[in-house]
């Protein structure tokens, strides 16, 4: 894997990834020893879903850890304190509504440019085949567009494709 400033790019959304639909174990295990202050705290009792593993486990993948969610810099205020991790850049996606066009998910080309000569990651519950066809054939760079299931969550199987594709990359 690369190191230093040129390792891969993370690009992590939170709603579906982290915040899945469906309650996981390892959240409800955690909520039900804690209680709910935290998502009470927050006004939004979707952060018991979030499982605090999830956190070493991006950690340990040695990736640039960037959000790409509409939290925006939300995320690091309210997500990152619960999985144990740092201040993260966010792409600072911008306000216009344009139509992408063709079924492109209105993320893709702006996180292809952000990323710029890197290679990335690029973990969301929304991206399509049309996105990673649009990749393929617009970003020259290695890039693994992967739809994380909005139920589940990030969870083993998942960390295990990203270690593959950082293993090959």
């Amino acid at each position: 894997m690369i190191a230093g400033p040129d390792r891969p790019l993370l690009f992590l959304d939170v709603d579906g990834p982290l915040i899945p639909l469906r309650v996981r174990a390892a959240a409800r295990a955690l909520a039900t020893n804690e209680g709910t202050g935290a998502a009470e705290e927050n006004r939004n009792p979707l952060i018991e879903r979030l499982d605090p593993a999830d956190g070493s486990k991006l950690l340990a993948l040695g990736c640039q850890l960037v959000w790409a969610t509409s939290w925006m810099d939300d995320a690091n205020d309210v997500i990152a304190p619960r999985l144990g991790l740092p201040r993260l850049p966010v792409v600072d996606f911008p306000d216009e509504d344009h139509e992408t066009g063709r079924g492109l998910h209105w993320k893709t080309a702006y996180l292809a440019r952000w990323a710029g000569m890197r290679p990335y990651i690029w973990l969301d519950d929304e991206i399509t085949d049309t996105d990673r066809r649009w990749v393929r054939a617009h970003f020259p760079y290695a890039a693994l567009l992967h739809r994380v299931d909005p139920f589940a969550g990030l969870g083993d199987a998942d960390f295990a494709v990203i270690r593959r594709w950082l293993a090959a990359h």
